[in-house]
């Protein structure tokens, strides 16, 4: 099992799991990664087994089904072994946010979860608004943030304001929106922003996130 450690060995430990399309070390991966470290936070990154098996035969293909997904993200923490805060891009934060939740009413939450955060949660399909993936929410055990762009076509501002309207996530996740973002929090010229300012406000929002979800445990 590879895993990529950015940030100090002492700093507050988060899992970074990456979305559907692009690896570990991509170029958004690896700028969260390093500037989360440059912040005390002490980043893991590792991939989930299709992304393995690209980078060793060059070939594409789709990401595996969920419980395979769920299963490596799982293997992962009991490599590592340590209180952490689950972060991803995407499906990587999909994933995360479904191991944080008692979706199934088991109990059997890993205790080592101590929040999750969304770069880009996926509220439902490209195009498919009305297949929503938000069962889960209301079933997390842990705090949950989302970091998303306003217009994020996997869920956009409007949309998700309206499901926190009509109760159908709960009021207790917590959202930072940068203004006119894609999924990739990219802006576009006419806003006045740059994708630089959304990555770095988005780092250091994640920072402090992690921060909290530590004191959190450390106060109970």
């Amino acid at each position: 099992m590879e895993i990529l450690f950015d940030g100090p060995c002492d700093g507050p430990l988060c899992v970074f799991a990456h979305g559907a399309g692009a690896p570990m070390d991509s170029e958004f991966m690896e700028k969260f990664a390093k500037g989360l470290g440059g912040l005390g936070i002490r980043v893991a990154r590792f991939e989930f087994p299709y992304m393995q098996e690209r980078r060793l035969n060059g070939k594409k293909r789709p990401p595996n089904r969920q419980p395979e997904l769920i299963h490596s993200f799982e293997e992962t923490l009991n490599h590592i072994d340590a209180p952490c805060v689950l972060i991803g891009k995407s499906m990587g934060g999909r994933m995360a946010s479904i191991m944080a939740s008692d979706f199934e009413n088991t109990g059997s939450v890993n205790p080592r979860i101590m929040g999750v955060c969304a770069l880009g949660y996926p509220f439902h399909p490209q195009g498919k608004p009305e297949k929503l993936r938000i069962d889960h929410l209301s079933d997390m055990v842990v705090p949950m943030t989302v970091v998303q762009g306003t217009r994020d076509p996997l869920g956009n501002q409007a949309l998700v304001q309206g499901l926190f309207d009509e109760s159908k996530i709960p009021l207790s996740l917590t959202t930072l929106w940068l203004e006119d973002g894609d999924h990739d929090l990219k802006p576009r010229k006419k806003s006045g922003f740059t994708h630089e300012q959304h990555v770095q406000e988005a780092i250091e929002y994640t920072a402090s996130f992690i921060k909290f979800c530590f004191s959190q445990q450390q106060a109970s």
